[in-house]
């Protein structure tokens, strides 16, 4: 019976923690050449096969505790170096990404990947905005670019997993926020919302200005993109 039932159930927490602890992270019988290249091959292996991400807590699973992963990463790239895809940092993990100059011959090959297609050159900007203010209510976004964000709008870039309900305003009627998600990072090979240019340097140029957004000041360009979206989409989404 309770053979039967690990075979329906696939193996119990204690058989998996056994085989984790058979699982041989140090690799003290290898010299240390062998020993760092067998680290290298196992994060480059978990990393391909891996469908997302991969961070550094489960990296750590897989080699010996003397290992400084960022130095590995740097190896694996070395070698990847003159390939057509390398390791990139992106949402707090590693990820295998073919390089930029392979892009037209991707998309003539198997056509675009289906994300970034959808995003219009509007939807860029809200996004551009709930990234560098966030958590920011939807009321905040219609005075940055001066007409009524809608619900549906907001309702696509969560739909497409791009933005999250934040915490609720403290302002009158106590509104909900809106917060970037790791898919946001993934979709624009975001790290970290550090990677976003310097918002101060942004606003040390004149270019951003969170006070004169809210007073509805936005900058030319941008105001020129958002009535002149390239897909007819507007940020009411009428």
């Amino acid at each position: 019976m309770a053979e039967s039932a690990r075979r329906r159930g696939g193996s119990r927490p204690d058989d998996r923690r056994s085989a984790d602890q058979l699982f041989d992270r140090e690799l003290d019988h290898l010299p240390p050449e062998a020993r760092w290249r067998e680290w290298m091959h196992r994060v480059e292996a978990t990393i391909f096969a891996a469908s997302e991400p991969v961070d550094r807590e489960m990296l750590a699973r897989i080699v010996g505790k003397s290992c400084s992963i960022d130095l590995l990463i740097d190896d694996i790239r070395e070698d990847l170096r003159g390939r057509p895809y390398d390791l990139v940092s992106v949402a707090g993990g590693w990820k295998h990404l073919t390089r930029p100059a392979y892009a037209d011959a991707i998309r003539a090959a198997v056509g675009g990947n289906g994300k970034t297609a959808d995003l219009t050159q509007s939807e860029v900007l809200v996004l551009m905005c709930i990234g560098y203010f966030q958590p920011i209510t939807r009321a905040e976004l219609s005075s940055f670019f001066g007409k009524e964000i809608s619900r549906d709008f907001i309702g696509h870039l969560r739909g497409a997993g791009l933005i999250a309900s934040g915490p609720r305003s403290p302002t009158a009627g106590a509104p909900y926020t809106y917060v970037t998600t790791k898919e946001f990072l993934l979709e624009f090979g975001l790290d970290t919302l550090r990677d976003l240019p310097d918002f101060e340097s942004l606003e040390d140029a004149g270019l951003l200005s969170k006070e004169k957004l809210l007073a509805g000041q936005m900058p030319t360009t941008f105001a020129n993109n958002a009535e002149n979206d390239p897909d007819g989409d507007s940020l009411d989404g009428g």
